[in-house]
């Protein structure tokens, strides 16, 4: 079957074409959306096709793979990934597993995705295939009871470990440290009794501390070795594990009392515990892909000559009819043959009102069907919208998962350079006449002097400060790398509704002669309905004391784009102007002219109509947000530029394209597009998307960074990067503001763990420092680390959220004409 020519998705009998375009589209939106893309900049459909259907496919995680036929994909969730080279450990092993076509490994969301042949394994053997490189896995539609006990072990692991440091140095501050400084001789610890007493509670605490706490650490180093792509693991790894075995050495055969124990578990301790914070950080972002494959429609109700009954989705085919019940999900893309429903398609479409659906009329899987039971016939291809946003966003969200930290780049290059310079120095001074135990003492003192627990907590530790002070406005963050990134930002792209506006329908303005009169009787009729428009009109009407169940209301008749009933012995038409006029009712010139300018202004126009003619108009729109002017030009005003995106048509954008530090509104984008828009948006500068419905998801997964509401879908929530509190826009800039701070903060912490280095190592190579040195110099270092990181940022506080119940007051609309606009929005 064709695809369409931006997103992909298939092309039925209708497709829309233009002549001075080169493709073909599954709706007008996507037609639109490509012809305003390709304004921009003289792209082929090639590039726009790459944009919207897989504009991520260049990465070394993303789309590119391609299925097996016969196979099928698996999700798995992964409990045990360390660090980023995890992801080349499973995707590497996984696959030499029979049956096993494809991995995909994503550390960002402790998820991997498999391409298996079903016919030579099943799940369980996925789940048993990653769970023996000693990962646990499970499938993620089931709950996993151990993951909670898993993470409570690692702490207690973490709690038992420092009891088991603080004996350590206890012992060191009771017997070594004194003969160190020259308070006792050496004699002091030449005894029997002595040694036993002093060496032999170290060595066991030491002992449990760096193979009991530190063994994600050495794990962690073995899988990047394992891979060959070294990371602070290692370098961690080597210098506690050079320090530890030298000491051993220095024991059994060296008559010395000079031991580092207290440098290989004050390491794995301090080290452990920034990772635990980390660890505690991303534990939140769990559930990410989780939540997407949960959410994933497994069932649909099949209507046979039998009756129904329930089948597998992957067993539908062409020409199936399924019942779907209200409340429950479209499980399928089709079209309506019986029946006639309010369909809720926000979960996909991002249309902030339902849509009425009768027979013939298509429907998109993950819809939810909100009044009437309706009958779908499956399509000539049975597929599902909302299972395409589900590869889509995982699509995305895996090809940038693989990128490391600074910090483990400069690891890559650090590790072997400060090995070799160990290994050359102890070779070195061997050849110049130096003692065996003075040349392994030298060895030593630059694998501890150089070790990394300044580099390595540089970054966390910046960044669970930045995290906190995010935390102090509102601003939950859930991908810690979001604090390095936002400062980058040259876009900052909106969705409308739900982000810029409440997400709640509101009644804004009444025009009419008899305002009170008009909205009474509208509210009289639908109080008898659910749509959020007619809510909007009650609540309304309910807010200006008037009670409308007081109205005698018969004969109500619902359709789809209006409702009718007699109130008090009068037929009453509430709805749009064409649902009134093809009711029998004229629309005065004056009315219509209202209509227009309702329009203009960004709402919806609802007539009012009984005596044979439409008496009024009823404005009802999504309430902005009290401070979205304020927020946009808030974040302007530092640099970046300011675009909204919506499903909505352009009529209702029109009053965000009037803000002058609006650059440009996309309207009637499609969820497809949106991602195409976002990505073609990437292209012009580093972008960062603002949303909250599951059909922003492949946006926000899709920008450089994503920002979700937390009034906003699970989904959506979960495809972002970072989470606004409450129902303030301020978060937002001011979380900028603390990107800012946490970037210089960074900077000065590396900056400092290097200079550090590049004084100490070459002191510990010519001898003048020796490892007690080393290890008092490395706690220095990291205790200026910890110190610049624990200042606060000097960020004024949020000042309170406004009023959540503050909108613009219900009065009748005078006049007025249609708001002017700079001419930035574009209708797609």
């Amino acid at each position: 079957m064709t695809e369409c020519t931006l997103c992909g998705s298939p092309v039925g009998d209708d497709p829309a074409t233009a002549a001075d375009v080169d493709g073909v589209f599954c709706c007008e939106g996507c037609l639109a959306t490509f012809q305003r893309l390709d304004e921009t900049e003289d792209v082929s459909a090639e590039d726009l096709h790459e944009h919207g259907h897989d504009h991520h496919a260049h990465h070394e995680h993303g789309s590119d793979h391609e299925h097996s036929e016969g196979s099928e994909t698996a999700f798995l969730s992964v409990d045990g990934m360390h660090c980023s080279t995890c992801e080349s450990f499973i995707e590497t092993s996984a696959t030499e597993t029979d049956g096993i076509n494809d991995a995909q490994a994503s550390y960002a969301t402790d998820m991997v995705r498999l391409d298996y042949d079903p016919s030579t394994i099943d799940r369980g053997g996925l789940i048993d295939a990653v769970s023996k490189l000693g990962y646990h896995a499970s499938d993620p539609d089931e709950e996993d009871e151990g993951a909670e006990e898993r993470f409570e072990f690692g702490r207690l692991r973490l709690v038992f470990g420092g009891l088991a440091a603080m004996a350590v140095m206890m012992f060191y501050a009771a017997f070594l440290y004194p003969v160190y400084l020259g308070y006792y001789p050496e004699s002091f610890l030449s005894g029997t009794s002595a040694s036993l007493i002093a060496f032999v509670p170290i060595f066991f605490g030491s002992t449990i501390v760096l193979f009991g706490v530190g063994f994600p650490i050495l794990r962690g180093a073995y899988v990047s070795l394992k891979v060959r792509q070294p990371n602070m693991d290692v370098l961690i790894a080597f210098a506690v594990l050079a320090a530890y075995v030298y000491s051993v050495f220095a024991l059994a055969f060296l008559d010395t009392t000079h031991v580092y124990f207290d440098v290989s578990t004050m390491v794995i301790v301090v080290v452990s515990i920034g990772n635990h914070i980390e660890a505690r950080f991303k534990r939140r972002a769990l559930g990410d892909l989780s939540a997407l494959t949960e959410s994933r429609i497994t069932e649909a109700r099949v209507l046979t000559d039998e009756g129904h009954h329930d089948v597998a989705l992957e067993s539908l085919s062409p020409g199936d009819r399924v019942l779907v019940k209200p409340g429950e999900r479209v499980p399928i893309d089709g079209t309506v043959v019986e029946g006639q429903a309010a369909i809720d398609e926000s979960l996909v479409t991002g249309e902030s009102v339902p849509v009425s659906k009768s027979l013939g009329e298509e429907v998109v899987g993950g819809s939810v069907v909100t009044d009437n039971a309706v009958e779908i016939e499956v399509g000539e291809e049975a597929t599902s919208t909302f299972d395409r946003l589900v590869e889509l966003i995982w699509n995305v969200q895996s090809s940038d998962s693989g990128a490391t930290r600074l910090a483990d780049r400069v690891a890559s290059v650090f590790v072997p350079v400060v090995v070799t310079i160990a290994t050359l120095a102890t070779v070195g001074w061997l050849l110049t006449g130096a003692s065996i135990g003075q040349a392994i003492l030298i060895g030593v003192s630059v694998l501890v002097v150089s070790c990394p627990c300044s580099l390595g907590l540089a970054t966390p530790l910046a960044i669970v400060s930045g995290v906190r002070e995010a935390a102090e406005r509102r601003i939950t963050v859930l991908n810690a790398t979001v604090l390095e990134r936002i400062t980058d930002t040259e876009i900052v792209a909106f969705d409308k509704t739900g982000t810029l506006t409440t997400g709640e329908m509101s009644l804004d303005g009444v025009r009419g002669d008899d305002p009170d009169e008009l909205l009474a009787r509208a509210a009289a009729v639908e109080t008898r309905s659910s749509h959020p428009v007619a809510e909007a009109i009650v609540a309304a009407d309910r807010d200006r004391g008037s009670d409308a169940t007081a109205r005698t209301v018969t004969d109500f008749e619902s359709h789809a784009r209006g409702v009718a009933a007699t109130v008090d012995g009068e037929r009453v038409v509430v709805g749009h102007p064409g649902f009134v006029r093809e009711s029998g009712y004229a629309v005065p010139e004056p009315i219509d002219e209202q209509v227009r300018e309702t329009r203009s202004d960004g709402f919806l126009a609802t007539l009012v109509a009984w005596d044979d003619e439409a008496k009024g108009v009823l404005q009802v729109g999504d309430t902005p947000r009290a401070d979205w002017a304020e927020v946009v030009s808030s974040i302007a005003e530092e640099g970046p530029r300011v675009v909204v995106l919506t499903g909505d048509d352009r009529e209702i954008a029109e009053r965000f394209s009037g803000h002058p530090d609006v650059s440009e509104v996309f309207a009637g984008v499609p969820p497809e597009a949106k991602e195409a828009v976002v990505g073609r948006l990437r292209e012009e500068g580093t972008t960062t998307m603002v949303g909250d419905g599951t059909n922003d998801a492949p946006a926000l997964a899709a920008a450089d960074l994503g920002i979700a509401m937390a009034n906003g879908t699970e989904l959506a929530i979960d495809a972002a990067d970072a989470v606004v509190s409450g129902d303030s826009l301020r978060p937002i800039p001011a979380f900028f503001a603390v990107a800012r701070g946490t970037r210089r903060r960074l900077r000065t912490n590396l900056g400092w763990a290097f200079c550090y280095n590049l004084v100490a190592i070459p002191l510990a190579v010519a001898g003048l420092v020796n490892p007690l040195i080393a290890a008092a110099a490395m706690a220095v270092s990291s205790l200026v680390v910890v110190t610049n990181s624990a200042r606060g940022m000097g960020i004024d506080p949020l000042p309170d959220d406004p009023t959540p119940d503050s909108r613009p007051s219900i009065a009748p609309a005078e006049g007025g004409s249609p708001r002017a606009t700079d001419g930035g929005t574009r209708e797609v």
